[in-house]
């Protein structure tokens, strides 16, 4: 027979380690964050497109979670990635809070905690693959002919393999950790953002030459038969060819999937699709209904279900977190013609695209899987956004994340297992389009305060509701207030009916400016 006191003890020692059990991560996942470029709240089929089918990001929806009150943390590319990194809003660090141009020196200073650094601490292996756009280098920028540090495995990440900036811009290669890929040392790299360099062909000198033209900018150094922004001479060996980067990067990810199948492991995968200039692989080339932007749509489901392949082919698939989502809202014309119909809208019912704080700006897809713990087929309407990653990851996997780091980071687990918090578990959101200095908009509850209520331009909507939807100027209107759940369009403004709410949501905006969470 046991004493009683020891009993006691056997008891207490069994009840408290319970309790830890339950309040320790059970069974870390491994983390893919695939981010998409310029996908609209509408673009999916699973969130009513018709103009392309995504049956691979279909059945992220069916088998997970669907957030319709997702937000990128601003309506354009540099600032959103920054901001998901780093789990604070770019507009509170300065570089970084525009979009980069593509010689731009790192905007995250090393020694700043970021998802990755988070989960490396945690003892998962991190990688990045695909769009970085954040800048590589030192002051100055980068030296593609030589050892390019700082980057992404100065931030955190124990492997890349990058773009540099966007498709749309030079240098056309792929850096893989601190190097350029295929450089021939006889052919090095020039790139500038002021003057041309080299004697290459531009797009503005010699038209004939492109095989994609473009409709505003992009007239620079032709790669690949398509015009850039910037001028880059040499390198030749290395540059990408367009209508091969999904496969590329498709191949890259499933690559450093079977090498950290041991896991844990966190990939952050940044697609180029559909991000300009959109040149699908012929196998995709007139496929979808939606012309070239619906067949760049059906390539970038394709890289998704080459992924979602590799990680049932070696069983990771019930204890792997996927989210898919998107750097902001969609677009149609971005500087090149598409071929094909442009009847449709990418972020209906929202108003608004990429590059504005209207709900289309920032409002987007974001799809979540982990059978493990994700309830399949749910929906949330919770207010999330990429901001929040860090701290859920941190939850998640029992990371500690610095004071003070962060800062505008919260923990959504609980909504993304499929709870129904009293209180929300975000309070509230600021969108922006970059910069540190506005515009800005503030969600909060049903509401949406905006600064300035901004015109539409032509060139966002293309065809004939683009021609009635000509820019009246660049300075944009009065402030708004408009209650999302009754408008979801942002059509009404009642600033006038709703003075005290109005006056409140100012304020409100006011005070998250000036630091607080």
């Amino acid at each position: 027979m046991i004493p009683v006191p020891r009993l006691l003890l056997v008891v207490f020692l069994a009840f408290a380690a319970v309790t830890v059990a339950s309040c320790a991560p059970a069974g870390r996942p491994n983390i893919i964050f695939i981010l998409a470029d310029d996908i609209g709240y509408a673009d999916l089929s699973c969130t009513g497109g018709k103009h392309a089918r995504t049956p691979a990001l279909d059945s992220l929806a069916r088998d997970g979670i669907r957030f319709t009150n997702a937000h990128s943390p601003a309506s354009t590319c540099t600032p959103t990635r920054r901001a998901f990194l780093t789990g604070t809003y770019s507009w509170r660090q300065r570089p970084g809070s525009a979009i980069a141009p593509g010689d731009a020196p790192l905007t995250i200073p090393p020694g700043t905690t970021t998802v990755a650094s988070l989960l490396k601490s945690a003892g998962f292996r991190t990688g990045v693959v695909g769009k970085w756009h954040l800048g590589l280098g030192p002051e100055g920028g980068p030296d593609w002919n030589g050892e390019i540090k700082p980057g992404p495995l100065e931030i955190g990440f124990d492997h890349a393999f990058l773009m540099p900036a966007t498709g749309d811009r030079v240098p056309c290669v792929y850096v893989e950790d601190r190097r350029v890929v295929g450089l021939d040392p006889r052919d090095p790299i020039r790139v500038s953002y002021r003057e041309k360099v080299g004697n290459e062909p531009t797009g503005r000198e010699n038209p004939e030459l492109l095989r994609l033209r473009h409709t505003h900018g992009h007239d620079f150094t032709i790669v690949n038969g398509v015009g850039r922004i910037g001028w880059m001479t040499g390198g030749k060996a290395a540059r990408w060819k367009d209508e091969d980067m999904s496969d590329t990067f498709a191949a890259r990810a499933v690559s450093f999937i079977e090498r950290s199948a041991g896991g844990p492991f966190f990939l952050y995968l940044a697609t180029h699709g559909i991000h300009v200039p959109r040149v699908p692989h012929p196998r995709f080339a007139g496929r979808s209904a939606g012309g070239t932007r619906g067949d760049a749509i059906e390539e970038l489901d394709d890289l998704v279900a080459q992924v979602l392949a590799a990680l049932d082919r070696l069983k990771l698939v019930e204890n792997t977190l996927v989210i898919f989502t998107s750097d902001n809202g969609g677009v149609m014309d971005d500087g090149y013609e598409d071929v094909g119909r442009f009847d449709y809208h990418p972020n209906h019912p929202l108003r608004g695209y990429k590059g504005s704080i209207w709900e289309g700006g920032h409002r987007v897809p974001f799809l979540a899987r982990w059978p493990a713990r994700v309830p399949r087929g749910a929906t949330s309407d919770a207010l999330i956004a990429h901001l929040d990653m860090a701290a859920t990851f941190a939850a998640i996997t029992g990371a500690s994340v610095p004071a003070g780091e962060c800062r505008d980071s919260f923990n959504i687990l609980p909504v993304m297992l499929g709870g129904k918090p009293t209180v929300p578990l975000r309070p509230h959101f600021v969108a922006h389009n970059g910069g540190t200095d506005g515009p800005f908009a503030l969600i909060a509850g049903d509401w949406k305060y905006l600064q300035v209520s901004q015109p539409i331009r032509a060139a966002d909507t293309r065809g004939e509701a683009g021609a009635k939807a000509k820019a009246k100027g660049k300075a944009g209107g009065p402030p708004m207030l408009v209650n999302l759940v009754r408008d979801l369009g942002e059509t009404q403004d009642l600033s006038g009916k709703e003075p005290a709410k109005f006056a409140e949501m100012k304020v409100l905006l006011e005070k998250i400016r000036a630091g607080g969470q």
